[in-house]
């Protein structure tokens, strides 16, 4: 970035528009301006918002903004790509330590239901055997010969209707 921010530098003096001139007239603080000339990329917040203000200010001294935002593109992969995987996990596990120290609410933690799949097989083995043993007490409790009326054996009875 401070190769960037040398040619920026550079190619403003060569022009002869002074730092305040510069901040003025594309509405960047003068700060943020002597930053990226000086490549100080931790003075900013926001890397997007950073970007945008570098191609504001290569536009302004004439240059292609295009160009200008590739390179910093280019730092930026270069800066980003250098973070060891170690280094990732070690912020991860941090972090997760973190989060695990925090003070919770007990109203606030979601709790995880557990199921026991030996207990739901033993409770559904256990409907299975109720229901077979009301069958059986059905069967074994069932009438052998039905029971039938005097007037059904004999054929019944025939009435008349008088109106």
């Amino acid at each position: 970035m401070k190769d960037l921010g040398e040619y920026l530098k550079e190619h403003r003096e060569s022009t002869g528009v002074g730092l305040e001139e510069a901040s003025e007239d594309i509405d960047v603080s003068k700060d943020d301006l002597e930053n990226i000339e000086e490549g100080n990329i931790r003075a900013f917040k926001d890397v997007l918002s950073l970007k945008n203000k570098i191609k504001v200010y290569a536009k302004y001294l004439g240059l292609d903004p295009e160009k200008v935002a590739d390179e910093f593109n280019d730092f930026m992969f270069e800066h980003t790509s250098k973070i060891s995987l170690a280094d990732i996990l070690e912020a991860e596990k941090k972090t997760n330590e973190e989060m695990k120290k925090q003070v919770r609410s007990p109203y606030t933690i979601i709790k995880k239901k557990k199921t026991n799949p030996k207990g739901i097989a033993i409770f559904a083995g256990a409907v299975v055997i109720v229901i077979i043993l009301i069958l059986v007490l059905m069967k074994l409790l069932e009438p052998k010969d039905p029971i039938i009326n005097q007037e059904l054996r004999s054929g019944g009875v025939n009435y008349e209707f008088t109106y």
